[in-house]
Parts: structure tokens; sequence; C-alpha cells
């Protein structure tokens, strides 16, 4: 789990430090910016800063696309869907054309709905095979999970092996289906980004930072560069 390691003092230290690294990344970028979005409470805290006076109308919202790593299939307005989420913080209030922003469809049933999603980025990539040097993503966000997971990558699923589909339905790992990005379609970004906070995360982290491999997050390794986005409590030291 090496790359490069920030760490700041708790989670709203990282949601801020992280805004300003995005906004530096987009504006960097020459011709559309592709973020893929994670759930969880730190993201949340960093949708809402980018939703804010001091980021929303610096952030190149009009070139800006807006895929997500994973979904509960759950409809859009349930108070679990990571959609439902990013857009009550963010989308909702910023100027990103409706088209620019791809969420998981949850109809039908999970296998159907990952396989939909695939065609979307593929689609949108223009192309059915990932080239490392044309990476599917500028930026993707992720977390990790005190069992080792991220995305919707939970240890033991079947989903962990695969190495040509660019997503997955996970059933039977959690009370709902799931809906994830696979590892080809992770490593396919420029960068990689952790964010990890919290007390309870920082035995996980540990494991992960030596390379466990019984931790579905240690088999994140984009074509691009990794970084870390850790606070005090789940630091190491």
């Amino acid at each position: 789990m090496n790359g490069e390691i920030v760490v700041l003092q708790d989670g709203k230290a990282i949601a801020r430090h992280v805004a300003e690294w995005l906004l530096e990344e987009a504006l960097a970028k020459q011709g559309s910016f592709v973020l893929g979005l994670s759930g969880g409470s730190t993201p949340k805290a960093l949708y809402g800063l980018l939703a804010s006076d001091g980021f929303r109308d610096r952030f190149p919202w009009d070139r800006t696309h807006l895929f997500f790593g994973d979904e509960r299939f759950v409809p859009h307005d349930h108070p679990d869907s990571n959609y439902r989420m990013a857009r009550q913080a963010m989308i909702a209030h910023v100027p990103i054309p409706a088209a620019q922003v791809h969420p998981w469809r949850t109809d039908g049933d999970p296998e159907h709905a990952a396989l939909r999603y695939a065609d979307t980025l593929k689609r949108f990539y223009g192309s059915d095979t990932l080239d490392a040097s044309r990476p599917l993503f500028d930026v993707q966000l992720l977390g990790l999970g005190e069992d080792g997971h991220t995305a919707s990558l939970f240890p033991g699923v079947a989903a962990l092996g695969e190495c040509r589909a660019w997503t997955a339905a996970v059933v039977g790992a959690k009370p709902e289906p799931r809906l994830t990005l696979t590892y080809p379609a992770l490593n396919s970004s420029r960068v990689v980004a952790f964010l990890v906070s919290g007390e309870g995360k920082r035995d996980i982290l540990a494991r992960a930072m030596v390379g466990d491999e019984a931790l579905p997050a240690v088999y994140v390794v984009p074509v691009g560069e990794r970084r870390l986005f850790i606070d005090r409590a789940a630091a190491l030291r």
C-alpha cells in the first residue's frame, strides 16, 4: 500500500486538503476531468466543500464528469444511496451539466445493472479495452473499510478475482446487493486517492500499509499513482 501519505488533523482537515488538491488537479487537466466518487462521511464533507462558495465557482464543472466507484442496489432516493448522498451534498448545488453525471442504474437485477454501467464506461472511454497510457479516471476517490474492503470489493467475494470485466454485482456480502467497479477499472486511474479517518481504521490501515494480502484494498494498484490522505486518529504514528 505504498504511495504518497498525507497526515492531517481530522476528517474535516482531510476534506479541506483534498478539495484544494482536487481543484488543482482539475484546473491543470486539459479537456475533460473524470472523477470517481466514493461514499462515506469524509467524502460527504469533501463534496459539501466543493459545492461551497469557496470552490463552486472555481471548479471547472463544465468539463467534469462524475462516476461512482460503487453503489448499493437501492433506488436513487433511498437514504443508503451513494448517488443520493453525493447529489444532496454537491451535485444539486453546482453547475455541472446533467449529462456529465453518471450514476449506476438500480432497476432490474444487479447483474444487468453492473453490465449497463460497464457499457456506460466503455462508451465514454471509447473502447472496450483499457489502455494503461490513457487512464479511464483522472482521480478515483476510495475509502478503506474496517474489514479491508474498498468500493464494494469485500473479502471473499467473487469480484476480487475479476480481471477482465470493468464492473460486478456483489450479492450476499451485505444485506443489500452492491454494484462495484472491479480492479481493472479502479486501477485505470491517473491517481487513486484513499481517504481514511477515525481511530477505528487504525488497525486495518496498519495491515494495509504492510501489504496484508487478505485485504482487498491492497490490490488497488493504479497505472498512475496512489495517494493516502489520513487523519491522526488513523495514522500509524
